[in-house]
């Protein structure tokens, strides 16, 4: 059975369709309050810039690798 994983497509520059934009991604600091669909609410503790964040959700420590998928700043 195949994974379900998006496939990119190579744009092609005779193409008459324009070429997606890339989601521009977000830079957390420290001490910034945020909210994670899994995890709840939590605390920027740490920040490996371009990597990931390490977020403290008070009863655990998560690190949650760059591009950030479900966590959102508040």
């Amino acid at each position: 059975m195949k994974s379900s994983r998006a496939v990119t497509r190579r744009h092609l520059p005779t193409s008459p369709f324009k070429p997606p934009v890339a989601a521009p991604v977000e830079h957390f600091a420290l001490q910034d309050k945020v909210s994670h669909d899994r995890y709840g609410l939590g605390v920027v503790t740490d920040v490996e810039e371009g990597i990931a964040v390490i977020v403290d959700f008070g009863s655990q420590t998560e690190r949650i690798p760059a591009p950030y998928a479900k966590l959102v700043k508040l």
